[in-house]
């Protein structure tokens, strides 16, 4: 209810109407915005013991222009759990998180979300993986790995690697078996790779790594790296990975 009062109609997309008696939006404003029926949001937003859906929660988060962590927030007094990943947008981070990544200056390190799309990366990552020459659906550690020739050929230990690295996905994806975007990724891969096919129909492995190890720079230099794993936005999933050079 705070924030309805708070969202005036022209920042909602509402045309201006002159003279309110509250500069808010009205719940029948907020219901309409929404997709909803009027009742149903009124004795939601009364806290009355109804229970309301995930695609209802997502289309009053929308309405109200709520960002991520609100709509975790919504979610979460309403579900006892946070939204499904993806569900409300495209992930980003905040300015804090890019400027930790970018301190980072002589470690490649990225953040990424459960189905490994990356939405932010230091110049060091940039310089090993070339993220910011690809296009958006591009920016996917699953699909460099498995489906870009290029970078096949910059990692000389890769058929080792690489069935590790699909162990990892493999358990992101247990997390949210019936996800459409990991599931649509899942297909796609399948399609464009015998090896990840092959790899993802067998049965779970011992070993599970959040990235190459062994990596040729442009100019074939190679480097050897660990990886580390921090975690940025428990809800969001989204994880910060650090590649770490090893002698």
């Amino acid at each position: 209810m705070r924030r309805r009062k708070k969202l005036t109609p022209v920042e909602a997309g509402l045309p201006s109407t002159g003279r309110r008696r509250t500069p808010g939006l009205r719940r029948e404003e907020v219901a309409a915005l929404a997709g909803v029926g009027l009742t149903w949001y009124t004795w939601f937003e009364q806290g009355r013991d109804i229970q309301v859906s995930e695609s209802f929660l997502l289309k009053v988060a929308k309405a109200l222009k709520l960002d991520d962590a609100e709509c975790s927030h919504l979610f979460l007094l309403a579900h006892r759990r946070p939204p499904p990943p993806e569900a409300y947008q495209w992930p980003s981070v905040g300015p804090l998180i890019q400027t930790l990544l970018d301190d980072l200056v002589t470690r490649p390190a990225y953040v990424a979300n459960l189905r490994w799309d990356i939405v932010a990366w230091n110049q060091m990552a940039d310089d090993l993986f070339g993220f910011k020459g690809r296009a958006q659906p591009d920016r996917n550690m699953i699909r460099l790995i498995f489906a870009d020739p290029a970078f096949r050929r910059r990692c000389p230990s890769w058929r080792d690697e690489a069935p590790k690295v699909l162990s990892q996905f493999r358990c992101d994806l247990a997390s949210t078996p019936d996800d459409p975007a990991m599931l649509a990724l899942v297909d796609e891969m399948k399609k464009l790779s015998a090896d990840f096919r092959r790899w993802f129909e067998q049965p779970d492995m011992d070993l599970y790594a959040r990235g190459i190890g062994t990596i040729l720079d442009p100019d074939g230099t190679r480097r050897n790296f660990a990886h580390e794993m921090l975690t940025v936005d428990e809800y969001r999933h989204l994880k910060m990975v650090v590649y770490f050079q090893q002698s």
